[in-house]
């Protein structure tokens, strides 16, 4: 009869993003070893109290061997500290009903340029969180769904519609809360209706229609702040609802997204931001330009700054082209 081996004590537990660049404890390691592995070297004062005494743990302060960094928590060694620590110090700091929230969540996610030093954290409205290390910015909420927390992975994150919503909400202006949702879309961390869903757990939200107007516009197809600032100029102007990254295949086959189209009068306009300047992009620009002109398109092109700053020349330009295609007007 084959004999079944004894589960694992310290079981191999999903690896966060954190914990995939390191190597995994040695078979046999102790409970101790797994939990600084899977906390990046973190530790609470009440996490160590059951592994050892409070004089060991004094010994190792004293010795250099541990860096407290918090009146509760220790860094288990003496090197520099890296944002995946930051993060668990201020969930450790915080309690146990903490998560990582806002832009700290999506950047965990993926989301990209938006580097910060800060750590959102959401707590509960009735938890106290006293005395946190001043890189932590504290969130509270009445409404935390368990939908809206990742089931798996270490420390607690909200899951990405919850954490896009959040750092809208938590912007500083509601320029910063239309960029953040649109690079959710962009960059492929939500899709659809997923924010949607979301709020409609959270009629309280701050900024919760301009939320809501923002996703829509992104999940039709635009994925910048200067596109999403053209169809707010286009819809002023009581111009025709353009198609947002309407899907076109060049001579070769590839797929070429258009950032604006007025399908009806074939009238195309791109949405240039300073990655346009460089050279190699410019010319793929003029290619894809030319091949649009070949087939027929009338093709406008305006820079992100002069739809911020030149709105008046921009709809100028973009009703006598549409006139010039044949819209009534």
């Amino acid at each position: 009869m084959r004999r079944r081996t004894p589960p694992s004590r310290h079981p191999r537990r999903h690896r966060t993003p954190a914990t995939l660049g390191r190597p995994l404890p040695r078979d046999g390691a102790d409970e101790l070893t797994w939990l600084l592995f899977h906390q990046d070297q973190v530790i609470s004062l009440a996490q160590a109290l059951r592994h050892m005494s409070r004089r060991a743990i004094r010994h190792r302060v004293a010795t250099d061997r541990w860096r407290q960094v918090h009146r509760a928590v220790f860094v288990t060694h003496n090197g520099p500290v890296g944002p995946d620590q930051l993060r668990w110090i201020a969930v450790l700091a915080a309690g146990p009903s903490a998560v990582l929230a806002g832009l700290t969540a999506a950047r965990e996610w993926g989301l990209r340029r938006y580097d910060s030093s800060a750590v959102h954290l959401l707590l509960p409205a009735a938890r106290r969180a006293d005395r946190l290390p001043p890189f932590v910015i504290v969130h509270r909420t009445t409404s935390l769904p368990e939908e809206d927390v990742l089931p798996v992975g270490l420390p607690s994150r909200t899951m990405p519609a919850r954490s896009i919503i959040d750092a809208a909400q938590w912007a500083r202006t509601d320029e910063e809360s239309r960029a953040v949702i649109a690079a959710g879309f962009q960059q492929r961390l939500v899709g659809g209706d997923d924010i949607h869903r979301v709020l409609d757990r959270m009629p309280r939200a701050r900024r919760r229609r301009l939320i809501m107007q923002t996703a829509s516009d992104a999940a039709g197809g635009a994925h910048s702040l200067a596109e999403l600032d053209f169809l707010t100029l286009v819809r002023r102007a009581g111009l025709p609802e353009p198609s947002r990254q309407q899907i076109r295949r060049d001579p070769t086959g590839r797929r070429r997204y258009l950032d604006v189209y007025f399908d009806r009068w074939r009238v195309h306009v791109e949405i240039d931001g300073g990655q346009h300047l460089d050279p190699r992009t410019a010319w793929a620009d003029m290619q894809r330009q030319n091949e649009l002109w070949i087939a027929g398109d009338r093709v406008l092109r305006f820079p992100a700054w002069a739809v911020r700053h030149q709105p008046g020349s921009v709809i100028r330009q973009l009703r006598s082209a549409l006139r010039a295609a044949g819209w009534p007007g």
